[in-house]
């Protein structure tokens, strides 16, 4: 944990309230307080204060975690009365107490964080349950099982979460005592057996720690606290928050609740749901239960829940309290709820409530109802739906063709929509190394846990055998919008051998396997992907964006095709036409090493006339497919050895000849060559030659590509198209040198047009990538009409980091904290941003109508993006599908919204 972050929240605590109580009716908090009570614990007091069946409880708040880490690990004196105090305060509401032999007071203890994360921090149940007082319950009761049941859970849990045990080993002697009783489900194990397999836990727990199970439940409940405290930082969730760029600083809360229990018998139950499908968005009642279970056994996938709908034919009373209950608190909190609850003796009791997570496709079906609805207004909508939602909304789907023509080899729950093909992988590790070869995977796996995090992560679809669709599988998977079928019992999933077989077929380890997420079937093989529609709610969606933003949003391109998959997604011009690119084509190439290799200016001209009608034809169609839009070109920018053939490579073929005896016309070009790229070698390229240097040392360069601009809009005026050609001279550190460059643009402008007989608007600009450009940019504004900030290489020239060589220095940074984010992907706010934002203030203040935008990569990342809003760009530009999220992006930063608040 950040410790300067955490003090100053813990300074501004002071000492106050550390540990809020509800229940009965009443509660010491309320909704709005998630930064201090976290996101369970607020709606926990929220439902208790408008008469939602809440077992009271109490929550020690966040504050409370930052000063256990500033203590190193120590439950802060400050908090411990008031913590024994709410102790004191539930045994008197409920009636019965810690430890007491005829009314034991059982509670559980949960994480709960501000923002969800689901299945990442730990949970304890039962806890309060000893040899003695599970013996009392067992005889109050008159139901053994149910009694000896809940200890055997207590135990391993706590061994798990507090002790630090292997779940694996509990499960082990589980299983050998299931299949020892000749039954096929832990639910049918009979009471004599679970007093055996707790006798199994308490040696495995004596063994592992040297140590005896605690017997005393204060005991108990302090170290189960500390536990879920020290669960914030498990390597898990220190995973998700780094994914979901959650602060590490704003700790977890910490909730103690009463137990309820649904695993007394067939009149008891548990199950999690949402009130709106999760997956696609579409409005019913939606999810799953267990009948005589506990709440993690529904959400750990180990047996596969019903779906909710059967409940009105089980318990058709509790069924519509339930169903009521849950529609009020959709109206109430103007969100889809993602809610738990339990039935003890028909009993229904609410555990949780919180806004659901759900997939880009149901985030914005969601926006879109509840607007017309009325329930929630545009504005609320924009808020709702995360910019990384829409770029998942842009995932290829399966071509049609071969998804027709593909074999079905099994079907699950489609648990989270999407199309994904890999290679069957049957661990977490495995995705992960197979994943930096470079090799698409799918994570198949009995079940996953939250240590599966990491290869969820890395997988293109996750495959489970057991589990529902509020599995963790499910549930993780929706979040990080991946592409998951659940709850495939067909497949039987032999992790250890590293295959899973569906009747006669078997698939191995590196076998390709396909997912349909929409209609949960698996398929055999390598399925072809194509474009993905957006019509329909996406459509609406995006166009209330448009209504909302205030700045353009552009696309990189540097070919027709690209413009026009840019025009679908709703860029508004190119804001970076890359010019080089063009030179690459096999028919281009040899022209441009021809013009390279010139020893004089005749014969580099020569060369470029021969560029100059591929140009043209380039210019022209972009500029046609964004017309009437703007589109920035900017000239060459490479250094030229970039088009030769490399050093090392010439060397080795021209050994080879000289070996064979090989000479002649042949041998003395490939010698020619290597002297011209000896002659252009530079310890720094991308310092050296290249940028407008290259106009200035060949002026030639700049006058063909003018020409080919100025001809392809002259054109295009004849043919009726409007054009705007923003020319962008890149590199440029002194105002001289873009001087020089305009001289050579505006004289071929005025003889292209007058040989045309036609005008054109056209601009000239320049790129601001050097720290110098920014400081000078109220003398460079003199004679720029535009800045474009390049902030790939204003990056790269402001912190000394070589792009292409610091990706191992970066990833040590910002493991240890040095760096909050890569700097080539989040721009670097208070260093490289103040170089923008000078630029910005200089360049307008010699010319107030400047027109800015950026167009390094930073220009689609929309933490980047209202960086960009706040400092008062014209446009960002980004590359074709990263326009919508940059559109969103910058809908969101017009409103005002923080980094976090979409989350």
């Amino acid at each position: 944990m950040a410790k300067k972050a955490g003090a100053k929240k813990v300074v501004a605590a002071g000492k106050g309230k550390y540990v809020y109580f509800f229940g009965g009716g009443k509660a010491e908090g309320n909704g709005k307080m998630k930064d201090v009570l976290g996101g369970k614990g607020a709606g926990l007091a929220e439902m208790s204060s408008t008469g939602v069946p809440v077992p009271p409880g109490f929550t020690v708040t966040t504050d409370v975690c930052r000063m256990y880490y500033l203590a190193r690990k120590k439950f802060p004196a400050v908090a411990a009365r008031q913590f024994k105090d709410a102790v004191a305060r539930l045994q008197k509401v409920t009636g019965k107490k810690l430890g007491d032999m005829k009314k034991p007071l059982l509670v559980s203890v949960r994480s709960g964080a501000k923002f969800s994360m689901p299945g990442m921090m730990d949970t304890i149940l039962n806890l309060g349950l000893n040899d003695h007082t599970t013996s009392a319950m067992a005889r109050n009761s008159g139901n053994p099982r149910w009694a000896w049941d809940c200890y055997r859970r207590f135990i391993q849990m706590f061994g798990n979460v507090v002790l630090e045990m292997g779940k694996e080993v509990f499960e082990h002697q589980l299983t050998e005592v299931r299949e020892k009783a000749g039954v096929k489900s832990d639910a049918e194990i009979p009471a004599e057996s679970l007093q055996e397999v707790v006798a199994r836990y308490k040696k495995l727990v004596k063994e592992k720690t040297g140590r005896d199970f605690p017997q005393d439940p204060f005991k108990q409940l302090e170290m189960s606290r500390d536990a879920v405290f020290r669960s914030w930082m498990n390597d898990r969730a220190i995973y998700y928050r780094k994914q979901n760029k959650i602060p590490d600083d704003i700790g977890t809360a910490v909730n103690v609740q009463s137990m309820v229990f649904g695993n007394m018998g067939d009149d008891c139950g548990t199950g999690v749901g949402f009130t709106r499908n999760p997956a696609t968005g579409v409005k019913e009642f939606y999810g799953e239960y267990l009948l005589n279970a506990q709440g993690e056994d529904v959400v750990a996938g180990i047996r596969t829940p019903r779906h909710i709908s059967n409940l009105a034919n089980d318990m058709p009373r509790v069924a519509k309290q339930l169903k009521d209950i849950t529609t009020k608190l959709e109206k109430h909190y103007r969100d889809t709820q993602d809610f738990e609850f339990t039935i003890e003796r028909e009993k229904l009791f609410m555990l949780q409530t919180r806004t659901g997570k759900r997939t880009a496709q149901a985030a914005v079906a969601i926006a879109v109802q509840m607007v017309n609805e009325k329930l929630i207004t545009k504005k609320d909508a924009l808020m709702r739906v995360t910019p990384e939602q829409v770029e998942q909304l842009l995932h290829p789907v399966f071509d049609s063709t071969a998804r027709r023509n593909a074999k079905v080899i099994a079907k699950g729950l489609p648990a989270s929509p999407g199309s994904a093909s890999g290679m069957a992988v049957f661990s977490a590790d495995a995705a992960v190394e197979w994943a930096k070869d470079g090799k698409a995977t799918i994570l198949v796996r009995p079940e996953t846990t939250p240590d599966d995090i990491h290869g969820m992560d890395a997988a293109q679809g996750i495959l489970t055998a057991r589990g529902g669709m509020t599995s963790h599988a499910a549930v993780v998977a929706r979040g990080m919008g991946k592409c998951c079928v659940a709850g495939c019992e067909s497949a039987k999933v032999d992790e250890h051998g590293k295959k899973f077989t569906v009747g006669d077929l078997t698939v191995g380890e590196g076998e390709w396997i396909s997912l349909d997420g929409t209609t949960g079937e698996v398929l055999l093989g390598q399925l072809p992907t194509q474009e993905a529609s957006l019509s329909g709610d996406f459509g609406i969606f995006m166009s209330w964006v448009d209504e909302t933003k205030e700045i353009g949003v552009r696309a990189n391109a540097d070919i027709p095709r690209d413009a026009k998959v840019a025009r679908g997604f709703g860029a508004e011009g190119i804001g970076l036409c890359r010019t080089e690119h063009m030179f690459f084509a096999a028919d281009r190439l040899p022209h441009m090493v021809a013009m390279i290799m010139a020893e004089t200016e005749e014969g580099r001209r020569a060369a470029l006339a021969n560029l100059l009608p591929f140009q043209r034809e380039d210019f022209k169609g972009l500029l046609k497919e964004m017309a009437p839009y703007g589109v920035t070109i900017r000239f060459l920018d490479p250094p030229l050895h970039e088009f030769l053939p490399k050093r090392e490579e010439l060397l080795v073929e021209i050994a080879k000849m000289e070996a064979k005896g090989e000479g002649g016309a042949a041998l003395d070009e490939k010698k020619k060559i290597l002297a011209r790229v000896q002659e252009l070698h530079e310890f720094n390229p991308m310092l050296g030659l290249r940028g407008c240097r290259l106009g200035i040392m060949y002026p030639e360069i700049t006058e063909m590509q003018s020409r080919a601009v100025f001809e392809a809009a002259c054109e295009l005026a004849r043919e009726g198209v409007k054009t705007e050609p923003e020319i962008m001279i890149p590199l440029v550190g002194f105002p001289g040198e873009l001087k020089s460059q305009l001289e050579i643009v505006h004289r071929v402008a005025k003889e292209t047009m007058a040989s045309a007989g036609l005008k054109v608007k056209y601009m000239v600009g320049t790129m601001i990538e050097l720290p110098r450009a920014a400081l000078v940019a109220d003398q460079i504004a003199e004679t720029a009409e535009f800045f474009s900030f390049g902030t790939n290489d204003l990056t790269q020239t402001t912190l000394g980091f070589s792009r292409d060589d610091a990706g191992k220095i970066i990833k040590k940074y910002r493991e240890i904290g040095l760096f909050k984010d890569d700097p080539f992907a989040t721009l670097d706010q208070t260093g490289v941003g103040q170089l923008v934002r000078m630029g910005v203030e200089k360049g307008r203040k010699t010319r107030p109508k400047l027109k800015v935008g950026i167009c390094g990569e930073h220009g689609g990342d929309p933490e980047s993006v209202h960086f960009c809003v706040r400092t008062g760009l014209n446009y960002v530009s980004c590359s074709p599908y990263r326009v919508p999220v940059a559109r969103l992006a910058a809908a969101q930063a017009a409103l005002g919204a923080s980094e976090y608040s979409s989350k």
